[in-house]
């Protein structure tokens, strides 16, 4: 073959530096293994790549014309040299990252643009749905790390990282009869007004998110969304979804008159304790570890 990652590496090298002598150095290497190899590279090709009728050898314009391809193929095998130890030190084919559709909004993918720029060959999948659907997928293996509110109770099949928190609000249509009167509501109006809930089939809903007696259930927010829009309910949404709808007078934040409307839970990020992660689902959660303290803390 007449290419090989090493002479393509000393046919840069000596482009980059000017001279075999100065490549060698940069190489480690003898002037004498530079200059051999660059002329059995030359002879095989049966082209003339640098001029040596000079003090140093110049590039021929065959070897400019090859320039643009050999570094994009130097590139190209550095990166699967990388992937290979990646692959050898045990990254995973796909990360599977499952995200409860209230926190999608949450800040989660930043640490994944750090996991594509260290790992380019880690295939990534992201899944949504109600959070009792996510912890059963965890639980079948198939995903590998669930971002979910804090559960009621330890499992300890379990183990987590600590994410943060997320405000949720109470909103409804403006023109929903919840807001229309004079007078403020309560919040124990609202169990008399039917709720918009993303919610599991199976496994129904998280109760702290579940006020009313007449609830209608979604599988996403897109969903709920519509159906709060079309004034059929109130939901509980991500203080960051809801912010533009309010802004543009879509959704209006319910004032309560006897308590402020937001309800803050903490977050985590889940994973199967009794399974090793991965290198890649490894690196995710040392990035959410490495955000630092949190104001608020929980103990």
């Amino acid at each position: 073959m007449t290419f090989t990652s090493d002479n393509v590496a000393v046919f840069l090298a000596v482009l980059d530096h000017g001279s075999f002598s100065a490549a060698a150095r940069a190489l480690r290497r003898v002037p004498s293994a530079v200059s051999m190899t660059i002329a059995h590279l030359e002879a095989e090709l049966d082209l003339r790549l640098f001029d040596r009728s000079g003090r140093e050898p110049k590039p021929t314009g065959a070897a400019r014309a090859l320039e643009t391809d050999a570094r994009r193929l130097a590139a190209r095998l550095r990166a699967l040299e990388t992937t290979a130890l990646a692959l050898h030190a045990g990254l995973e084919q796909r990360l599977t990252l499952a995200v409860a559709p209230e926190l999608l909004s949450a800040n989660w993918s930043t640490p994944l643009a750090t996991l594509a720029a260290e790992f380019p060959s880690l295939e990534v999948e992201l899944r949504s749905g109600a959070q009792a659907d996510l912890m059963r997928l965890l639980a079948l293996g198939e995903v590998d790390l669930a971002l979910v509110f804090e559960r009621a109770e330890l499992d300890d099949r379990e183990a987590f990282q600590e994410f943060g928190q997320e405000l949720l609000i109470a909103v409804i249509a403006p023109t929903h009869p919840l807001v229309a009167g004079a007078a403020p509501p309560r919040m124990e109006d609202l169990i008399y007004v039917r709720q918009i809930a993303v919610a599991s089939r199976v496994g129904g809903s998280d109760p702290r998110l579940i006020l009313s007696r007449d609830v209608w259930r979604t599988d996403s927010h897109l969903a709920t969304l519509s159906l709060v829009r079309a004034g059929l309910g109130w939901a509980f949404l991500p203080r960051g979804l809801a912010r533009p709808l309010i802004a543009s007078g879509d959704l209006v934040a319910i004032a309560f008159d006897n308590i402020s409307n937001e309800l803050r839970l903490w977050v985590d990020l889940v994973w199967r304790a009794d399974r090793p992660l991965g290198l890649g689902a490894r690196r995710y959660v040392e990035l959410i570890r490495a955000r630092g303290q949190i104001p608020g803390r929980r103990n």
